[in-house]
């Protein structure tokens, strides 16, 4: 079954006709009782849901993670501001990553796979900041990546990109956490790219002003309003780590 929903994933991604265009997706499993989920009501917040939250009879766990192409995030990095087409990107992707989610859930329903899901962005308080469902966290217990300085997942396709998951109510076999550091600075204690890619000062070496980061978010979705919802920045996720796996210091 994970070999189904592995190439219903890719082909759904590889097959999008839209103005974004992706890299192979990558895919992972968790146990629904891994105790992991249960500690990001510590690690991200109290209302944060368990998968059997979503979905009762929850076994399993599915991430998976929609790359960008190499050459959007190029034109990402050279905009002075945030590219016209990195919002649209963020728009078309999570309209994708909803279509993925509907596909496989009819798929898996005809072959008695029950699913459930939550949306890919805004399933967050707006006030608190904190997610009722963190895709990057169950993407991480997923075995996709480790977190880098700028708060994203680094996987080994980078992390430019989007991540979506769902819960299903069949046992797969999990993937393993990734081991290590994916992220220079937190490997090494050198890079710090995306600090200095953060154009507001929100993302510094001690943390991220979720607050600050928000409120350039807002601007940035009053800017191209014509495009619908778009509160989306990621000028931090253009550097070292946006397209793999950064190279260490030989």
């Amino acid at each position: 079954m994970e070999e189904l929903i592995k190439n219903a994933i890719d082909h759904l991604v590889m097959n999008y006709r839209g103005k974004t265009a992706y890299r192979p997706p990558l895919v992972g499993f968790a146990r629904a009782d891994d105790p992991g989920f249960a500690r990001l009501k510590e690690v991200v917040g109290p209302g944060h849901l368990l998968p059997r939250d979503l979905l009762p009879d929850a076994r399993s766990v599915v991430a998976f993670f929609v790359p960008f192409a190499p050459e959007l995030v190029k034109i990402h990095r050279r905009d002075p501001y945030v590219s016209r087409q990195w919002a649209e990107a963020y728009i078309e992707t999570n309209r994708l990553i909803s279509d993925i989610c509907a596909a496989l859930a009819r798929e898996l329903e005809g072959k008695g796979v029950k699913t459930a899901w939550q949306k890919p962005t805004h399933n967050f308080d707006p006030v608190a900041l904190v997610s009722f469902w963190s895709h990057k966290h169950v993407a991480y217990l997923c075995g996709l990546g480790t977190f880098g300085l700028h708060h994203m997942l680094i996987t080994p396709a980078g992390c430019a990109g989007r991540l979506g998951s769902l819960v299903v109510d069949i046992p797969l076999p999990p993937t393993p956490v990734a081991k290590g550091e994916n992220c220079l600075y937190r490997r090494e204690g050198v890079c710090a790219a995306c600090v200095k890619l953060c154009p507001t000062g929100a993302l510094t070496t001690e943390g991220l002003d979720k607050s600050k980061c928000y409120r350039r978010l807002l601007e940035v979705d009053a800017h191209f309003s014509d495009l619908g919802l778009c509160d989306v920045c990621g000028k931090c996720a253009t550097g070292p780590c946006s397209l793999g796996v950064p190279e260490g210091q030989e």
